[in-house]
């Protein structure tokens, strides 16, 4: 007989646990059977001793095992089911291009999203802005949208990988969230939940970023890569670069304009383009509908050219709820600010650097995202014409143009941006977009 005590001792001690131990303490936090001292008595043990690669895939499959997990099987797509899961950062609106792009080149992209965290910004939140936008349809409507427009994003259901809930929450008070093991069962039971054929990982490096360095981030990357394809998913992952703001804008209708202008050819971002490229091409090859990289440009490419991703981006608006005509009337249906205003530095010079953190925070600051989960979002703040490290500045060329409800918003804010971008005499040598490829 097993029982939870005996578990968290025997990890204690530093022994691997086997693939009944670990199914058996995560059904237990499922079914509240295991109290939240024995989760974190075993998540400090997890900490301290790490896991195996084994440990780690079986932690992963129980735990994505604890609630429904997706099958497609009936509905006889003639593509790959596959998806792409971020770290997150700033700017970072990737998602939305992403999925209508993947969708029209023949892939199925159902794409289970989270809201903000942090100074991070919220794939869910952003589509909320959209009136109407509907991110929790029920499961039969869910399938029905994949099969028919390609690509849906949502939210998490109580029913996909709910243990991870309840485990997230005891390891989010005990000091126990940023152990490697722990965030990638995290991650993955509720991406391998969605019966994926492949997965891309974008895991960002950066001022930024989730992980505080480089070398974390690396090691996330590569745990990650392990363990979903030890889980019978193909699974790469880029580390991308967050020093700076990824798109123009930071702020949820802000970054929707941005996506519509993307997919429309209205206006791409340089960075903001390669990024998405790179992603994308992952998920076709993985998912077998690109043979290397240069096919899966040229058909990225072709569908951001012949309107056909902006096109599904649109029906899938429609589908989930949102106005039928937006990609049409987009300023008719995103909300607009109190007020917007240019911040200048108080010198010229070059941008040497960014806190990007604090630049997300300023977004939070001006009600754009949550302190606490109760909190309610003004969709229409944020920033915008955000400059990038190697620009000039001065009177006529702005650090951002910021967007705010009131002129004390907008103060705070200013200073916010001031501080967290650097100055210097010269060029700064740009980072690279992305710093590896893991495979």
């Amino acid at each position: 007989m097993l029982l939870p005590q005996e578990i968290i001792r025997k990890k204690r001690d530093g022994n691997a646990l086997n693939e009944d131990e670990i199914r058996f303490f995560i059904n237990g936090i499922r079914d509240n059977t295991i109290s939240e001292g024995q989760i974190a008595a075993l998540a400090m043990t997890i900490f301290f001793h790490d896991m195996s690669l084994p440990e780690r895939v079986a932690l992963t499959m129980a735990m994505r095992d604890s609630g429904s997990v997706l099958n497609w099987q009936s509905l006889a797509l003639n593509g790959p089911v596959v998806d792409k899961h971020s770290t997150g950062g700033v700017g970072d609106v990737t998602s939305l291009m992403l999925g209508p792009m993947v969708a029209a080149c023949g892939g199925y992209v159902p794409m289970i999203s989270g809201r903000g965290l942090g100074h991070t910004g919220g794939t869910l939140d952003k589509l909320e802005s959209i009136p109407g936008f509907d991110i929790f349809p029920d499961e039969s409507r869910f399938r029905q949208i994949i099969k028919h427009t390609g690509v849906a994003i949502i939210g998490q259901t109580s029913a996909l990988a709910p243990a991870d809930k309840r485990f997230y929450a005891t390891r989010d008070i005990t000091a126990t969230v940023d152990s490697i093991p722990l965030i990638t069962a995290s991650i993955l039971a509720k991406k391998l939940a969605e019966g994926l054929d492949a997965l891309v990982m974008d895991v960002k490096v950066g001022s930024g970023a989730f992980m505080p360095t480089f070398e974390l981030s690396l090691q996330l990357a590569q745990a990650i890569v392990g363990v979903a394809n030890g889980a019978g998913c193909r699974t790469t992952a880029l580390l991308t670069d967050m020093n700076q703001v990824l798109a123009s804008s930071a702020g949820n209708a802000l970054e929707v304009r941005e996506a519509v202008d993307f997919l429309t050819g209205a206006r791409r971002q340089p960075r903001l383009l390669e990024v998405t490229l790179a992603l994308c091409a992952e998920m076709l090859i993985s998912g077998g509908l690109a043979q290397d990289e240069d096919d899966a440009r040229r058909q990225l490419q072709r569908v951001l050219d012949n309107g056909s991703a902006a096109e599904t981006f649109g029906r899938m608006v429609a589908a989930q709820n949102g106005p039928h005509d937006f990609m049409e009337k987009m300023d008719d249906y995103l909300p607009a600010p109190v007020m917007s205003k240019a911040v200048y530095a108080q010198q010229s010079g070059y941008v040497s650097a960014m806190d990007t953190r604090a630049l997300g925070m300023a977004v939070v600051t001006l009600g754009g995202g949550r302190r606490r989960a109760s909190d309610t979002i003004d969709y229409s703040v944020g920033l915008s014409d955000v400059v990038q490290i190697g620009d000039r500045v001065d009177t006529t060329r702005p650090l951002a143009i910021i967007h705010a409800a009131s002129e004390d918003r907008w103060l705070e804010a200013a200073a916010a941006v001031r501080s967290a971008i650097t100055l210097g005499d010269k060029p700064a040598d740009k980072t690279p977009l992305i710093y590896r490829r893991i495979v």
